[in-house]
C-alpha cells in the first residue's frame, strides 16, 4: 500500500512539530525528528497493526533508535503516535481500524 514520501512527511512534521500539543519549549526539531522517522519507518514495518498493541516494542527499540535526540521514551512516544497515526490518515481507509 502507497504511503505518503518520506520527505513529505518530515516536512509536514518540521512545519508543524511547535503546535503539537507534546510539545517542550526546550526541545528542538533536532530531538524530534528522530520520534518522527522512527514512526515513519516503523509504521512501514507494521502496517495494519495499531500503534496501542506494538507500543511496548516500539518503547524497547527507542534508545538504540533516538540518535542524538534527548527525547526519553515518555517525551518520544507521542510523536511517533503522531507520525504513525498521520500515515493512517492519509491511506485509504482506516488501516488499523481505531477510528483515526
Amino acid at each position: 500500500m502507497a504511503r505518503i514520501p518520506e520527505q513529505q512527511y518530515t516536512e509536514h512534521f518540521r512545519n508543524n512539530y511547535q503546535q503539537a500539543s507534546y510539545y517542550n519549549t526546550a526541545r528542538s526539531w533536532d530531538d524530534y525528528e528522530p520520534a518522527y522517522k522512527y514512526g515513519y519507518t516503523q509504521y512501514g514495518q507494521r502496517e495494519g497493526q495499531r500503534f496501542e498493541e506494538v507500543e511496548n516494542d516500539l518503547e524497547r527499540g527507542w534508545e538504540a533508535t533516538k540518535a542524538n535526540s534527548r527525547l526519553a521514551w515518555n517525551e518520544a512516544k507521542e510523536a511517533v503516535r503522531d507520525g504513525w497515526h498521520h500515515i493512517e490518515r492519509a491511506m485509504p481507509g482506516d488501516a488499523d481500524r481505531d477510528g483515526r
